[in-house]
This record gives C-alpha cells, structure tokens and sequence, in this order.
C-alpha cells in the first residue's frame, strides 16, 4: 500500500521554491515560472488541479520538477486564461495543451470536488491517452488513507512505496492489479509491472 504525499509536504516544497524568490505570493512565484516555461512546447505532467489550492501546487509542482518533469499547470504558462469561465476558448487552450502532455496527474484535495473544471480535464485526458492518467491524493497525515469520489477508483494512484529489496520510490499503482515508476509514467513510457502472488 503506498504512502501518500502530506498537504504538509506540499507546503514544504512551496515554502523552499518561495524562499527561493524572496516572495511570499504563491500565484507570483507560479505566474513568474512562466518565463522557464513559456518556450515550452512539450510537457511531461498537465496538473489538473483546484484553483483554490495555490500553495498546495505550488509544492507539487515543485516536487514534481525537483524529480525532472515539466510540469504544466494552466494559471502559470497560460496566466492569460480566466479559470472562472466555463467557456469555448478556455477548453481549446486546454484540449491543446493537454495534447501536449504525456501524462495527466489530478490533484486530490477536498477543493477539487468542487471545481468546474477537473472532471472535464479527466475525461477529456482518459478519452485521448488511456493508461496515463493518474490521482495524487494530499492527505493530511502521513499514513493516512485516501477515499475519493467513487469515479477516481478508476484510476491509479501516485504515492511512494518500497521495492521488496527496501528501496524507496514514487510510483503508480492501480492497487492490486499493477504499477509503475512515476519516472516513466510521466515521461509517457511507463510499462506496467503486475504483482506476483
């Protein structure tokens, strides 16, 4: 069973790229990341993410990068965009830089029941790149298990655990049936191992 990521890790790894900046503004630090970014026109990981969870992707972004992915989340490379509109030209940008993605990662946090955009963001993903969707549930504690809306048991999750010789990694795990590293799965090149007895 994996361990999975804390809110308090994600703060962690905010708080790091914050000092970083000298800013104490999530959305600055996230806004000014563009200037990395804007040039790309690959990403390994599209965030879907809550808004209302700044700090929290900050941090994962972070964490994310901190293990070599680039990692697209819409309110930095596309600062442009009003979130708050449910309309044509707010899902053409996603639908394009979706198709620009590897892989989609969905954020767990009790804010992202309530956004407008994650479901869409999930289906759409699935629809083009089975296989290469994944959920990151933020728990509170470590050791804490995750129990989401019932459509996420569909997919597998991102969590870290150890190989049978000790070695700790992250990896995907459909729980029971398969897993892979988040290595390749981010990369888009995951094979899935199935366990054995």
């Amino acid at each position: 069973m994996p361990t999975f990521y804390t809110k308090a890790e994600a703060r962690a790894f905010a708080s790091r790229t914050l000092q970083k900046s000298f800013t104490t503004d999530s959305k600055r630090v996230l806004r000014e990341a563009v200037r990395s970014t804007a040039s790309h026109d690959r990403f390994d990981i599209f965030l879907s993410h809550a808004s209302k969870d700044a700090e929290l992707i900050l941090g994962v972004k972070a964490l994310l990068e901190d293990q070599g992915f680039k990692v697209y989340v819409d309110w930095v490379e596309d600062a442009q965009a009003d979130r708050t509109k449910v309309d044509r030209e707010n899902a053409d940008l996603l639908r394009h830089r979706m198709r620009q993605s590897n892989s989609l990662i969905w954020v767990a946090t009790s804010a992202a029941s309530e956004s407008k955009w994650m479901p869409w963001e999930l289906g759409y993903f699935d629809g083009f790149k089975p296989g290469q969707v994944a959920v990151m549930p933020l728990v509170e504690n470590p050791g804490a298990t995750f129990k989401g809306q019932e459509y996420l048991a569909l997919y597998p999750v991102v969590g870290k655990d150890r190989y049978t010789d000790g070695r700790q990694d992250v990896f995907v795990e459909d729980l029971g049936r398969q897993w892979s590293t988040l290595r390749s799965f981010g990369k888009g090149t995951n094979t899935w191992s199935r366990y054995t007895g």
